[in-house]
């Protein structure tokens, strides 16, 4: 049976909750409640473990917060003795716009502390990522509070269209391969 770990990037607490840094999250919650599972407390993460067409899927969501991502996903990418290339990593992007998604099996963390943290613990940038647009609609010097701040109401019907797209990516990545979910997602557009 083929295992994939599945993560979501974010942070812990009630103040982030929903926000554009937790997408990640939020993602990996809609695809892990989709098949039945549920999330406990284990070892620098939440996780739940789901099985769907003869594949398992350890989802994660590290409660070492954002910029210490990196132990948490080495942590159960070794206790679960998941391949690298069977991993997963959803992100929010500021680089990309709403309206996309964007995979790749391999890149830079783009200046992205979840990423970088874990570029540094695993010695490469070559692991699969998955990157939820947020888009740059900011007041210069304002990054930090759009990226930590929640989601406009005028946002929300294309945040969630996506999140089924991300849930859809997880489920092709898993049962399709890199490449060929790469052709699908990354020149769709979500409106």
């Amino acid at each position: 049976m083929s295992k994939y770990l599945i993560v979501g990037l974010g942070n812990i607490g009630a103040e982030y909750a929903h926000t554009r840094h937790n997408i990640g999250f939020d993602v990996v919650t809609a695809f892990a409640s989709k098949h039945g599972g549920a999330f406990t407390l284990g070892r620098l993460a939440e996780t739940a473990e789901v099985k769907w067409k003869g594949r398992t899927f350890v989802c994660i969501k590290p409660t070492t917060y954002m910029n210490l991502s990196g132990k948490a996903f080495k942590y159960w990418m070794d206790k679960e003795k998941i391949a690298l290339e069977n991993t997963l990593t959803i992100v929010d992007e500021l680089a990309i716009p709403l309206s996309k998604l964007r995979l790749r099996p391999m890149g830079s963390s783009g200046g992205h502390n979840g990423l970088y943290d874990i570029e540094t613990t695993l010695g490469t940038d070559k692991y699969p990522k998955l990157r939820f647009g947020i888009g740059n609609n900011f007041p210069k010097g304002m990054q930090v509070e759009f990226v930590l701040a929640k989601w406009f109401p005028e946002e929300m019907p294309i945040v969630k269209t996506k999140i089924d797209g991300s849930i859809e990516t997880i489920e092709n990545f898993a049962t399709q391969g890199i490449e060929r979910t790469m052709n699908l997602i990354n020149k769709k557009e979500f409106i």
